[in-house]
């Protein structure tokens, strides 16, 4: 019996890929880029299954181009790329990798929190361009974040464990689990104060969001949301970049209405060379990197990989993002 021809869009981890090349033969895009469009519709005529990630449009027009396609399977946690209800219709099922990088995420946005609070990047900076010529007592004040109040902007996994590192730190933590419903009466979950998402956006000190991007969720914090966070806050996003309006960021960055923000995830991603947010002093940006650890990419990679065998074999994928077309 021959091998299944699968997709894999980018270079995974070895883990994940050997998985893959022992039962199937492997057409990969081999460049560290985003896939041309032109070489997934090439390749994916033939194909039973791709692999991809969420750098890769996965939509009508892929679909209908491949005809033998049984499975898509994405290394990642969300799915925004995917036109998953389409792929429900065509008895397609979708897997992603929910879970394995909750920890690792959460670690980074405290990393990112504690690096804007205390204005790390910008003092390292400053030492490297040989700036640093004697210990000043008001050079690169930043803000305590003990006895600080730490907003989360959606509660599940990842802003749990964000939740169970600011404990540590001796910081009150709000939370909303919704942005447009108000809090179930008397809710509680380890001294989280459970609040309405305007509440969590005019009390807290930093801003954490930890949403899937939806079309609720798109441009969630945009101007009339800025201006209602203290002029001292910070913003952190872990999320997906659409949930902030990028230019009103900027806006708000520059005139002061909030003071920082610390972004894992842009929109659009990666920043334009001229886009304000990428000249604007108070604003940290990192490539994409909160899962990047070699374990959690690992486990990615094998988790993404299990997804695509097992719907090459006809069983039900073990992370499944639309159990319907099992019904």
């Amino acid at each position: 019996m021959s091998k299944p021809l699968v997709l894999v869009t980018r270079q995974i981890p070895d883990a994940g890929l050997d998985l893959l090349r022992g039962q199937c033969h492997v057409a990969l895009w081999e460049e560290d880029s985003v896939v041309p469009r032109d070489w997934v519709l090439e390749h994916i005529r033939e194909a039973s299954g791709v692999l991809c990630l969420l750098t890769d449009t996965i939509d009508r027009g892929v679909l209908d181009a491949a005809p033998s396609l049984k499975v898509v399977s994405t290394m990642a946690v969300g799915f925004d790329n995917i036109a998953v209800n389409e792929c429900s219709k065509r008895g397609i099922p979708v897997g992603h990798t929910p879970g394995v990088l909750t920890e690792t995420t959460a670690d980074f946005s405290f990393a990112l929190l504690m690096a804007a609070a205390r204005r790390i990047v910008d003092g390292a900076r400053y030492v490297k361009e040989g700036h640093w010529k004697t210990w000043s007592p008001t050079l690169f004040l930043g803000q305590d974040m003990s006895g600080a109040t730490l907003g989360i902007v959606g509660f599940g996994r990842i802003g749990q464990a964000v939740a169970r590192r600011a404990k540590g730190f001796g910081m009150r933590v709000l939370a909303c689990r919704s942005t447009t419903q108000a809090p179930t009466q008397g809710e509680a979950h380890d001294d989280v104060e459970f609040v309405d998402f305007p509440t969590v956006l005019t009390e807290s000190d930093f801003v954490s969001l930890h949403v899937p991007l939806t079309q609720e969720t798109h441009h969630l914090i945009g101007k009339s949301e800025l201006a209602r966070m203290k002029n001292s806050a910070i913003l952190v996003n872990t999320s997906r970049g659409s949930v902030i309006d990028s230019q009103a960021l900027a806006l708000a960055l520059a005139v002061g209405d909030i003071t920082y923000a610390a972004l894992d995830v842009t929109d659009p991603e990666p920043v334009p060379l001229e886009h304000p947010l990428f000249h604007e002093p108070h604003c940290l940006i990192v490539p994409h990197i909160a899962s990047a650890s070699f374990a959690t990419r690992g486990k990615m990679s094998v988790m993404a990989a299990e997804n695509l065998l097992a719907g090459l074999h006809g069983k039900r994928l073990p992370f499944v993002v639309n159990p319907e077309v099992y019904a």
